[in-house]
């Protein structure tokens, strides 16, 4: 089992966010957001949106701290990344 969290640095609506994502699969992702209590809204494509206040929480709950470039390459080597429509 492998949750990633990169640091809260992506501004949007006012705050700082960080993205959660699972390096194994979305069963697992989603399995750990419900253990957080992160509301099912914060999932989009493939990963969950996490505030900054709730960083350390995700991280205390077992997730990794990790670069969002090595969040990235890590989903993307497990199949698992899903890219926005252009």
């Amino acid at each position: 089992m492998t949750v990633l969290v990169d640091p809260p640095a992506w501004p949007a609506r006012g705050r700082l966010w960080s993205h959660l994502v699972s390096d194994t699969s979305y069963e697992e992702l989603h399995a750990f957001a419900r253990r957080c209590r992160l509301p099912e809204r914060g999932f989009d494509r493939d990963h969950y949106d996490v505030p900054a206040e709730h960083y350390h929480a995700v991280v205390s709950a077992g997730a990794l701290p990790t670069s969002s470039r090595e969040l990235v390459a890590r989903l993307t080597a497990a199949g698992l990344r899903r890219r926005r429509a252009r």
